[in-house]
């Protein structure tokens, strides 16, 4: 065979060769493509929609509002992924923003990252959006819920100040209790690391306090705290005071002011005794504190610790 011939040979076999590959790409396409098909329902009452269709409008990301009451404020890290959805932007991996038209213009209930991406790249001067209904603040807060509840970047305080501006009466109480003891729920830890007296990112073991032993015990517990001036109040902190104030074994022996004497008295040695105390005996932290705190603050006369 000649050398002329040879290389038509190799140019022919290489595009079999290629033929097949794709035919073999193909096949392997169709194997893995399915059509969307529905599943059994029984036992589940499909819901009914409360509200119309929602449209989709492409808009000026500038334009867009975003309520801070339930929404995130921009921390570091909000900004990073802003800055990343920049530099990476690509139209395949966009998600349109769901907005809510209101009197003031149209509102961001979910993808204000991606709104305020758009609004800062160069290039990008419109967006679509995906715009529902949600008249009220109310309804939009919830929608806001129902998108995040279980997103992991979503914090416990935001979700809160979400509930909270949803009308969620266990946010509501939560936020008349902490009030009422002079504490505050944060939205994020401050992030200079200085925390006020009765600052507090606990906003779960508040609830479950609440829920365990009503708003009346949960305050008094608080306010003990907060006499004793926690910085910041922890949930440690907290369920050591109520198992001091509300449990049979301490409640006799010792009341609110006594453990604000106490930590007052101890200061930051009463988180490091606790931390020895509990490494010593296996016992969990929040308890050795406990311990510690009645050691210091019990009634004279009474029974020893």
């Amino acid at each position: 065979m000649t050398e002329l011939g040879s290389q038509a040979f190799r140019q022919a076999d290489d595009r079999y060769v290629a033929a097949c590959h794709a035919e073999l790409a193909a096949a392997a396409v169709s194997k893995a493509l399915r059509g969307v098909k529905a599943i059994n329902l029984s036992g589940v009452e499909a819901g009914a929609a409360e509200t119309a269709s929602p449209t989709f409008e492409w808009v000026d990301p500038g334009t867009l509002l975003i309520d801070e009451g339930y929404q995130r404020n921009l921390s570091e890290r909000s900004i990073k992924l802003v800055r990343k959805i920049c530099a990476r932007w690509d139209w395949r991996r966009f998600k349109p923003p769901v907005c809510a038209r209101t009197e003031r213009g149209l509102e961001v209930i979910d993808g204000q990252h991606t709104a305020i991406a758009a609004c800062s790249h160069p290039m990008v001067t419109t967006i679509p959006v995906m715009v529902v209904e949600a008249a009220s603040r109310s309804e939009r807060a919830h929608s806001f819920i129902g998108h995040n509840r279980d997103r992991l970047n979503i914090t416990p305080m935001q979700m809160h100040y979400a509930a909270a501006a949803a009308g969620d009466e266990d946010a509501l109480t939560i936020d008349q209790v902490c009030a009422r003891a002079g504490v505050r729920v944060l939205r994020a830890q401050p992030g200079n690391g200085v925390w006020a007296i009765g600052d507090t990112v606990a906003v779960r073991a508040i609830g479950a306090l609440i829920n365990r032993r009503g708003a009346m015990r949960a305050r008094m517990v608080l306010e003990a705290l907060v006499k004793g001036r926690a910085q910041p109040l922890t949930a440690g902190q907290i369920k050591a005071v109520e198992t001091l104030l509300h449990d049979e074994e301490y409640r006799e022996d010792i009341d609110a002011e006594g453990v604000a004497n106490a930590m007052l008295a101890l200061g930051e040695a009463a988180e490091q005794e606790a931390a020895v105390f509990a490494a010593t005996h296996k016992t969990p932290l929040w308890k050795a504190l406990a311990i510690v705190l009645y050691r210091k603050g019990k009634r004279r006369g009474r029974r020893a610790g």
